[in-house]
């Protein structure tokens, strides 16, 4: 059956984002949808036990995963392996959104910071 969820039914973090845990409507995979400030610190460093996919919408971000650093625009799409610590932070001038899909029903983070 399908999910048609308007976004003010949807869960958001303290900073706006939308948090879909697939989990809650018995779907195998959770995102969020990120809208980041200038000058957003992002999460801390942190890993998953599973993969986890990043989609920039718009704006600049600086991913770390593991000892690599990558800067990324609009249309840029990143994987990072499972157990790979990683974070982002807005790297530009403008609102960062970004998807992060975790192909899990519920999403499960270590924090290393």
């Amino acid at each position: 059956m399908p999910i048609h969820l308007h976004a003010q039914e949807v869960a958001h973090t303290p900073n706006g984002s939308l948090k879909f845990e697939g989990e809650l409507y018995s779907f195998p995979t959770s995102f969020f949808l990120i809208a980041d400030e200038p000058g957003n610190p992002g999460p801390p460093l942190h890993l998953h036990p599973y993969p986890e996919t990043w989609v920039v919408r718009s704006g600049k971000a600086k991913f770390i995963a593991g000892d690599l650093q990558f800067d990324a625009g609009a249309g840029d799409i990143l994987v990072v392996e499972a157990e790979t610590h990683h974070k982002y932070r807005n790297a530009g001038d403008t609102v960062l959104e970004l998807m992060c899909i975790h192909p899990s029903p519920r999403m499960i983070q270590t924090d290393l910071e």
